[in-house]
């Protein structure tokens, strides 16, 4: 029997050359041909690739096989982003966008995204009918690339440049190449590297340089893998902000003037005070279950409506479309806001957040502050365990029967299982344990006053759990 594609949180990943092959790419791009098809929608796809291993082969193997069911490809072979291609879809009115990407993955990975029509993710439940369309084996004919490039099912299209003249348009591009603000910028090898230095050409810039195998290090832009960005910025003393993005460039890390990592809690809650209380702009506040409660006191503060969804951007993305959405944001560094596609962009949000600064001339402490002055100080911290699959497995069920009273001297008060399971511990202090969709990984986050205050929840509940 062939392997069972199946997608998680965000698309299908696989380990290049073991499950990630041209063959398999070849039945899932096929699957999702017959949806599109069925579906009704536009037959046009928009399809790109990031730096990863192997980009432009698996594209040309998706556009081959979407060319021979009469399915018109867009595609990009230069590598661009995930927003790009989002952009793209959008803007010319495409019926799906396919982007060649693992996203944050260790660079042993690749994977494909679903994008719909509107620009962000697809409904789950259109990607539950692609995954029922996938067959064992693809049993179709098809012509070359070139020979659908050469009668015109295969357009070539600068996806960098759509997505430029977005910018130029939207931001005061003017005010922040002006020189009062000294920026940085770490696209840890992803496919951020080349719009940004085309953004802000006298930005510093570090892992800028095509590099497939991302120097083994997993893209993904949180701190532990941002060691040297940090000290770049500590040691250069001179610059105000830098910004990290993951593989794609659809995540966002943030980091202040000394190289303190600001997490997507904090770039979330700058993001309400700017669109908001600055700019004017409302709509709904929609963030996923592992984010701080500090925002829905800083909605409540200003009078906007927050909603919390299962983890994974697509149950956001399907909010953003339906209704009028300020921001809708993710802990994992995944943030979108109004005025843009409904998807993640680690670019556009740190552009967002220099602009906030260039404004009104203040550094992000500052512009923290303002915040912590409303809703508090806080900190909130994650341990990724890497464990058995039957223990992990063991530790689920526990929480399911609610065996955990408490997790060493912290006692649990309230729990909510929207998505994983959150154990509230009184004083806005909190838990949450959760096995990841995509990593054999089970996540363990906490919210405390502090950063140690946070460990030390982490590290009680680490010591319950595995007892």
């Amino acid at each position: 029997m062939a392997y069972q594609i199946k997608f998680g949180t965000d698309g299908w990943r696989e380990i290049i050359a073991r499950d990630y092959t041209v063959e398999n790419v070849r039945r899932v791009t096929l699957a999702t041909a017959k949806w599109l098809i069925e579906s009704g929608l536009e037959k046009t796809v928009v399809i790109g690739y990031d730096c990863r291993f192997g980009g432009q082969m698996f594209m040309e193997a998706t556009a081959e096989v979407f060319a021979s069911q009469g399915i018109k490809c867009q595609v990009s072979e230069h590598f661009v982003s995930t927003p790009m291609v989002s952009l793209t879809t959008s803007t010319n009115k495409a019926g799906a966008g396919i982007v060649i990407t693992a996203s944050h993955n260790p660079p042993s990975y690749n994977g494909f995204k679903i994008k719909a029509n509107y620009g962000g993710p697809a409904s789950p439940k259109d990607v539950q009918k692609i995954e029922n369309h996938i067959q064992d084996n693809n049993v179709i004919g098809f012509d070359s690339y070139e020979t659908y490039k050469a009668n015109g099912m295969v357009e070539i299209v600068d996806m960098e440049t759509m997505y430029y003249d977005h910018v130029e348009r939207s931001f005061d591009m003017k005010t922040m190449r002006s020189g009062a603000l000294e920026l940085a910028y770490d696209a840890m090898y992803g496919a951020g590297q080349d719009i940004v230095r085309r953004l802000l050409p006298d930005a510093t810039f570090l892992h800028c340089e095509y590099n497939p195998g991302f120097d083994g290090q997993a893209p993904e832009p949180i701190h532990k893998n941002l060691q040297e960005f940090s000290t770049m910025i500590e040691m250069a003393g001179d610059i105000d902000s830098g910004l990290a993005t993951d593989g794609d460039a659809d995540r966002v890390g943030l980091y202040n003037s000394t190289g303190k990592f600001i997490d997507s809690h904090h770039i979330i809650l700058l993001l309400i005070n700017y669109l908001h209380n600055h700019k004017g702009l409302s709509g709904k506040v929609v963030t996923s279950f592992s984010c701080t409660d500090r925002i829905k006191k800083l909605c409540n503060h200003f009078g906007l409506e927050q909603q919390t969804t299962k983890i994974g951007f697509k149950y956001i993305c399907d909010i953003m479309v339906e209704d009028d959405v300020l921001i809708g944001g993710e802990e994992s560094g995944g943030i979108a806001i109004k005025g843009h596609i409904p998807e993640r962009d680690g670019v556009w949000i740190g552009l967002v957040i220099w602009e906030f600064m260039a404004k009104t001339g203040k550094s992000l402490d500052e512009l923290i502050d303002e915040v912590y002055e409303i809703v508090g100080s806080f900190a909130v911290e994650r341990y990724d365990l890497k464990l058995e699959e039957s223990k992990k497995l063991e530790i689920v069920e526990n929480c399911k029967n609610g065996t955990y009273k408490a997790f060493g001297n912290y006692q649990v008060e309230s729990t909510e299982d929207i998505d994983g399971f959150k154990f509230h511990l009184g004083n806005d202090q909190w838990v949450m344990i959760r096995p990841s969709g995509t990593e054999p990984v089970l996540r363990v986050y906490a919210e405390s006053s502090d950063s140690t205050s946070a460990f030390e929840i982490l590290d009680a509940t680490k010591a319950t759990i595995l007892a």
